[in-house]
């Protein structure tokens, strides 16, 4: 339970760190990204995995890159759905979604360090 938490204040951190790297990507404040970390949570673990069945044969065409069209498309609509947090642009959402992907392992691994 302790872990959980701890991941998710760790993702409010690096939705933070995000809207500060990204122009078109903004946050109210630290309520808001913890907030908008549990919502692009469970549009991850609920709707991408659905949207990933309906568009894999354009995936496989485009070698899985149209993959990041689906995380930018998910981050822009957390944005659009949540007060606080916004996301200007679908390619605002895709390089956000990149920006996000890479801090939040980034911290994980440092905070955490498992060994696996």
């Amino acid at each position: 339970m302790l872990r959980l938490l701890v991941v998710w204040v760790l993702n409010a951190l690096a939705l933070m760190a995000v809207a500060y790297l990204v122009p078109g990507i903004h946050i109210a404040n630290f309520t808001a990204a913890l907030l908008a970390a549990v919502v692009i949570g469970f549009a991850n673990v609920l709707v991408k995995p659905i949207l990933v069945i309906l568009t894999l044969p354009i995936t496989l065409l485009t070698l899985g890159l149209f993959l990041l069209v689906i995380n930018g498309l998910l981050f822009w609509f957390v944005g659009y759905l949540l007060q606080g947090f916004s996301v200007n642009s679908v390619l605002h959402g895709v390089i956000g979604a990149l920006v996000y992907s890479v801090i939040a392992w980034l911290l994980s691994a440092i905070v955490l360090n498992e060994k696996e």
